[in-house]
Order: structure tokens, then sequence, then C-alpha cells
């Protein structure tokens, strides 16, 4: 909608984890090395945790794409299963061949030989478990007995578990301690500082073909920094309907005020609301620019 307005290949602020937007500021930075150190070293159980919207996702398919080719990787982004049947989506990540009717015993069976087969080829094979708070407590169990899987050199499966701050608390209960000792690495993320905001911004209009000096005056920073708390996909939403509302203008700098009408609708959606965002409080602004381009903006 905006990107030829603004000199952009493609919209800078989706909220769809792209790994070439990935911005390795001190604190995502130190989560993937963290993340690299520990797989490298062959730790059974890993854990990042973060606040809703921090970049965890991210951060996992940042992390999974760096691996290398000595790493085999399966994924499951809704771990909300029993433990069979989390049992055959790893089987299924790891595109092994089951029978329809498969018992626990073949499944395991047929789960441990094909680690056995990769480790034969000097792979090492990482299951990362997004939205790890959602595991059931029978199936943390069932993954700390899959962990028990070793040659005599190493495990044949290590896990990263990805997590809102609740998976703490599930791992403090008394039926899977065991599985808590055995989280040697961990790294909390954390929203971006005011400066890491600043340049968040700047990388991502570059990411996305910006070639200008600056698109977001300082005032509209430090405005989205505050509004967002420093939260990425927070930031992305109101960068996102900002641009909007300055191309709505036809302007080219986006300025605090931008920031403020997008924080206000921002405000009025998490409440339900499924009002317009406020264009009577800035017809005199949008009117004649928004009649020209035919947009608005809607629920």
């Amino acid at each position: 909608m905006y990107a030829a307005h603004f000199g952009l290949r493609e919209a800078p602020f989706g909220i769809t984890p792209d790994t070439s937007y990935f911005f390795g500021s001190p604190r995502s930075q130190e989560a993937l090395n963290t993340l690299l150190v520990a797989t490298r070293n062959g730790e059974g159980f890993i854990k990042i945790t973060g606040e809703v919207g921090t970049g965890k996702t991210l951060l996992c398919r940042k992390f999974m794409a760096t691996l290398g080719e000595g790493f085999v990787t399966a994924y499951i982004p809704n771990p909300f299963l029993e433990a069979r049947t989390l049992m055959l989506a790893l089987a299924d990540e790891l595109e092994i061949a089951l029978d329809k009717d498969v018992d626990q015993h073949r499944l395991l069976k047929a789960i441990m030989e094909r680690l056995l087969g990769l480790a034969g080829q000097g792979k090492r094979v990482v299951l990362c478990i997004d939205e790890a708070q959602a595991i059931p407590v029978e199936s943390m169990e069932a993954l700390r007995l899959l962990t028990n899987l070793e040659t005599e050199k190493r495990k044949l499966l290590q896990i990263v578990l990805f997590g809102q701050p609740e998976l703490n608390r599930k791992l403090e209960l008394e039926s899977i301690r065991q599985l808590a000792q055995r989280i040697t690495f961990h790294y909390h993320l954390g929203p971006l500082s005011r400066d890491d905001l600043d340049f968040y911004v700047a990388h991502r209009l570059r990411v996305a073909g910006f070639t200008g000096a600056r698109l977001f005056s300082g005032g509209a920073v430090a405005r989205l920094y505050k509004a967002s708390g420093g939260v990425p996909r927070l930031v992305n939403i109101l960068a996102h309907k900002a641009l909007m509302l300055c191309y709505g203008e036809g302007g080219h700098s986006v300025s605090r005020t931008h920031i403020e009408a997008a924080a206000r609708d921002t405000m009025a959606t998490s409440r339900k609301s499924r009002r317009l965002l406020p264009w009577a409080a800035l017809g005199a602004l949008l009117a004649g620019a928004a009649a020209s381009v035919g947009w608005a903006m809607t629920r």
C-alpha cells in the first residue's frame, strides 16, 4: 500500500517472523549465542523465555537457520498435544514412515532407529518447541524420557523450549522436577532498550529497501518506545499504522503525532472496540490525501 510512496520494496513492519529482518540487539544476540553454544556442547535441554511479542519465534527460526549442515532440526509450533501425539509429531518432523495404527513400542523404536541413523551420519538432532508453556505435564515427562536416548558419546536428541514466563512456573511442579534439573542453559529474552529500538526501526527499514536519511523523527521514536515498552511486536504494529497515517496525509516523515494516533487506535483495539481509527480528529490532515488514494484503515 505505502511501500512505493516511501521508496520501500515491501512493508517493513510485518508481524510474521521473517529471519531476513532478524535484529541482532545485545539481548537477542546473547540469546542466539546461548542457543548455539549449548547445542554445540550437546546439552539435552535448553530453555528460552520471554513475554508475548519479544521475538521468541523469530529467534527460534534464526537459530535453526544458523545451525548448519551438521544438525537436523525438528520444529513443533503448537505443543498442546498429549504425549503420544507429540511423539507422532516428532516422527513426522524426522520423516519417519509409520503404519497408521503403530503402537507405542514401535513408535519409540522407530524414533530411536532414526536418531541412531542420523548419529551414524555425524548429524545432531535438535527439536525446537515453540509456545512450550502449553505442553501438558504428561507430555513434558515424555520429552524428558526422549532425552535419555544417547550413545556413549552424546545425546541423540536435544530439545529447546521457547515459551512465555508461565513455562517457568510449570517447571516448578514437583511432578516434572527431573526435567527442570536437566535444563542447564537458559535465557530470558527481554524488550528492546530505547537506543536499541532506534536501531531496530532503522534496520527494518533498510532491509525493506529504504535508502533515505531518516523516516521516523526523533520524537516519533521516543513516543514509539514509550507506547510499546520496547516489545518488538508492538513496535511493528505501531510503526506500520503510523506509516499508513503518514502515507494517508501524503507526507514523507513519521512524526510523534502519527505514533500517538496509532497508539490510541491500538489501545482501542485491545479493548475489543470495532470503531475506525479516529479519522475525525485527524480529518483536516487526512481528508484530501485519503480521498486522492481512496484509502482508509478499518478493523
